[in-house]
């Protein structure tokens, strides 16, 4: 590039520079010439002291100061909704109400009552080493009998299981191993719980045609006219905390010799037992003592697709598929995901669609990739707990944020050979509370008058 070479400041006068030959000759003259050109241009337009520098910067100043501001609202002066915090290691700051989270924002709460025993433990298998009564560790009693006090503290809030607090930070690290492998916990409401029974406000919608949100209304009118009278109608979910309890009988030996081990072992299968017990009950739940799930006859906000006239028993046809996804709330289609039952997939996998006397496959399989993982667009996700073949919610399509978890947010965990006393072996036994329930109480019929629409979907059966 020339030294002399006049540098343009915005678009029009470099494509003035461009559009001039001599010049557009005089860059490309030296080797790495229009490297340097852009180089400089970029630092004429955007560099120090140029308009849009400024306005980067004033955005900028803003939206910190904004920030700032919206953080500094204390919660005892003003109602507000954060996200859980999953990091067990954040500090306090101004205190914060927390109502609802969403998915993986539901783990670790510096305010759950096992918050009173973290850092009591240095790792998991600390505290189940503590917990085991037949620990010799003459410190260890001290220790057993500190956590038995701040368990007992916490037994007006929390239900006295027997056992001892496990520290939040525990409980939050086995949880989010739950959540990576739950198909429902992952994708739902969850609703901290600080009480055994909390009730969650809902809206009583049955019906969009002249009115939104069970009563709310918009209207066109004249200037002067008339206000037009609106009653919603608003009610409740009654989350009721669930006794969930875990059962393992360990070898003595086992906990002599290498308790470290099984300490891992715990880790990773307690949360793996979580959360197939979980979604088990948040799918097909009958809400006694347990949650209420959203498949089947139970959830009166489901909507099961009838099968089509002359469809052989257990088969799954293209136009099932079809009619359960114009089911769905608009809203939600691009939340939802297909649940199918493994049985299903050699009648997914090989559906065709019918044209008059021929027809083609829907789904083009290489066998030697994976099979498909959308349908419509939207993820399949297999589960052993969907029903079986031919029955109904052998495969549905659901949008999970419509589903509740009240989450109570603590676990206790004790040890005792009373049970298997003859056989030299250690029971261990951990609780935790937890309910679920859809979020809406009934299928919605649309403003246009048409079939009825839900966030969960069902194949009837056939």
């Amino acid at each position: 590039m020339a030294p002399t070479q006049t540098i343009p400041r915005n678009s029009e006068e470099l494509a003035e520079m461009v559009a001039d030959q001599v010049q557009l000759k005089n860059i490309l003259a030296s080797p790495g010439g229009l490297v340097k050109f852009i180089d400089a241009y970029a630092e004429k337009a955007q560099g120090s002291g140029t308009d849009l520098n400024r306005l980067v910067a004033e955005e900028t100043q803003r939206q910190l100061a904004q920030l700032i501001k919206d953080k500094d609202v204390d919660s005892d002066n003003a109602e507000r909704i954060n996200r859980l915090n999953l990091n067990p290691q954040a500090g306090g700051g101004k205190r914060t109400r927390m109502l609802t989270s969403y998915g993986q924002g539901a783990a670790h709460n510096p305010h759950a009552p096992g918050a009173l025993v973290d850092g009591k433990f240095n790792t998991a298998t600390d505290y189940f080493k503590t917990v085991w009564h037949l620990n010799p560790d003459p410190e260890n009693a001290a220790k057993l009998a500190e956590i038995r006090q701040i368990t007992n503290a916490a037994s007006s809030s929390v239900p006295a299981d027997g056992g001892y607090l496990v520290p939040e930070n525990l409980r939050s690290q086995l949880l989010e191993v739950a959540i990576e492998m739950a198909v429902v916990r992952s994708r739902a409401t969850v609703v901290p719980m600080d009480s055994a029974r909390v009730p969650f406000p809902t809206i009583d919608v049955t019906s969009n045609a002249s009115s939104l949100f069970g009563g709310m209304i918009a209207y066109w009118a004249e200037e002067s006219a008339a206000l037009t009278d609106a009653n919603p109608t608003f009610g409740r979910v009654m989350l009721d905390a669930n006794k969930l309890t875990g059962l393992s009988v360990v070898p003595n030996e086992l906990l002599q010799d290498s308790i470290i081990s099984f300490s891992a072992l715990i880790e990773r299968l307690w949360p793996m037992v979580l959360a197939f017990e979980e979604d088990d009950a948040f799918m097909t739940g009958n809400g006694t003592g347990q949650p209420l799930g959203f498949l089947g006859a139970g959830n009166s906000a489901g909507i099961a697709v009838d099968a089509e006239t002359g469809q052989p028993a257990d088969t799954i046809v293209y136009e099932n598929i079809v009619k359960m996804y114009a089911r769905m709330l608009p809203s939600s289609l691009n939340r939802a995901v297909w649940l199918i039952s493994p049985d299903t997939i050699p009648e997914l996998f090989t559906m065709a669609l019918s044209v008059g006397t021929g027809g083609n496959s829907v789904f083009i399989v290489n066998a030697a990739n994976q099979g498909p993982s959308t349908l419509f667009g939207r993820p399949i996700v297999v589960t052993e707990k969907a029903g079986a073949l031919g029955n109904r919610g052998d495969i549905a399509f659901v949008d999970l944020s419509y589903y509740l978890i009240g989450d109570r947010q603590s676990m206790t965990a004790s040890s005792s050979t009373d049970w298997k006393f003859g056989n030299d072996q250690t029971a261990y036994r951990i609780i935790q509370r937890v309910d679920g329930r859809p979020w809406i109480s009934s299928a919605i019929t649309p403003r246009n008058g048409g079939n009825s629409l839900s966030p969960f979907v069902e194949l009837a059966a056939r």
